[in-house]
């Protein structure tokens, strides 16, 4: 089944309002953060409303039935990604905090000197930094799996890259500069070979794809529901159920506890072990809305209309001429994204001008500075689509792009 953006369109307030300065909104900035549909913002307002107790701990029926929504989250997330089970699920803040959770508590304990963390050169910070933190603190090596010219992963020299040192490799399924979908699997089979764990950064790949976790045979998975429809604030992290059994608490406090004493405590079963304190329920409330509505247009589909977006949006920004595309050509390879720079424009001036036209896209390094650095370019400028992205949206891009090269080529010739 075919989507239609212009009846969904309907369905997320923001997008039939006026920028500050009268123009209609074009946004264009979906990998950073989605826009929410009613049923969303409405779920989270009526748990606010009419549903606000704290959860796990009350007896009373406004708890317990805080409670039981949070719960069929978790139940229903699991579904949704083809789990292992929803024990398996742990809400977090975000793609983030599940990383660093794995970074920390199962790093700590399971990588030592001389051990390696086999990362990508083009990874987000947020699947950067929790790993060179590790290895400064454990005196761990960083290696790296290079990307080719059209940037997807090399795999050429995998067998040297992971080894039987390589105690975890981390990667992204889909990146948030270019939209290249990464094939994982022969590097999944690899980290198998030699015993290795596999953490797929998952924060582009959740909102495009349909995700199936035990067939993909990860064990762990990180994204936000931010990206998915729902609110900020929420993050999930998939692990292998016996490898999160294994894992000491990362956070501790209340809810993640079993029995105390002065001296000492012991922990709760999964998932409480790892969810320390009161979380974001209005926001895993929310997130459960969010599924429904994405469940209720299938992921294939909003696939498929996204491919169908940025084809066309390759072709009108390569007929305007002056514009430099990054990214595989391969269309079957690439979600919703794409990054560019305009010839003789600052990214920053780009976004700026643009934003006078009321489109809203992304620009800068995109929390991918090694990438930038490797390209010899300050940062990029991105347009990323989503199940309501329209074709007069790219036009509109494109419009505005034209007016840019338009003003920068008089201020050229002055």
């Amino acid at each position: 089944m075919k989507l239609d953006p212009y009846k969904l369109r309907n369905d997320f307030p923001i997008l039939n309002t006026l920028t500050p300065n009268g123009k209609p909104l074009v946004y264009l900035d979906n990998a950073a953060s989605s826009q929410k549909p009613y049923t969303v913002i409405q779920g989270t307002s009526k748990y606010y409303s009419e549903e606000n107790a704290n959860i796990h701990r009350g007896i009373y029926h406004l708890s317990q039935h805080a409670t039981e929504m949070y719960e069929k989250t978790r139940i229903k997330t699991s579904n949704f990604f083809r789990a292992q089970c929803a024990k398996a699920i742990i809400f977090t803040k975000g793609t983030t905090e599940s990383i660093n959770l794995v970074a920390q508590a199962w790093g700590r304990s399971n990588v030592h000197i001389g051990d390696e963390i086999v990362l990508s050169v083009q990874e987000h910070h947020s699947n950067l930094v929790p790993w060179q933190m590790l290895a400064l603190e454990k005196k761990a090596v960083l290696k790296f799996i290079p990307i080719l010219e059209d940037t997807t992963y090399d795999l050429s020299n995998l067998k040297d890259i992971i080894t039987r040192k390589t105690k975890i490799v981390a990667i992204s399924q889909m990146s948030n500069v270019t939209g290249t979908i990464h094939d994982v699997r022969p590097i999944i089979e690899r980290a198998r070979q030699v015993g290795a764990k596999v953490l797929l950064d998952g924060a582009q790949s959740s909102s495009h794809l349909k995700i199936d976790l035990v067939g993909l045979d990860v064990d762990f998975f990180a994204f936000s529901a931010h990206k998915m429809l729902g609110p900020t604030g929420v993050g999930v992290l998939y692990g292998k159920e016996e490898i999160l059994e294994e894992m000491p608490p990362w956070i501790g406090g209340g809810d993640m506890i079993e029995t105390v004493s002065l001296e000492s405590s012991t922990y709760a079963n999964l998932p409480a072990k790892l969810e320390a304190g009161t979380p974001n329920i209005a926001g895993v409330i929310g997130f459960s809305y969010a599924l429904d509505y994405l469940a209720s247009i299938g992921m294939e589909n909003i696939h498929s209309h996204e491919m169908e977006i940025t084809s066309y949006a390759i072709d009108e920004l390569n007929r305007l001429g002056g514009v430099t595309l990054y990214g595989t050509e391969d269309i079957e390879k690439r979600g919703g994204v794409v990054s560019f720079t305009v010839e003789g424009v600052h990214p920053h001036d780009v976004g700026s001008m643009l934003d006078e036209e009321g489109i809203a896209i992304r620009v800068g390094h995109h929390c991918c500075q090694p990438l930038m650095k490797q390209w010899s370019i300050p940062g990029t400028c991105r347009a990323s689509f989503y199940l309501y992205t329209t074709k007069e949206d790219v036009d509109a891009l494109v419009a505005g792009l034209q007016k840019v090269k338009t003003i920068f080529s008089r201020v050229a010739r002055k």
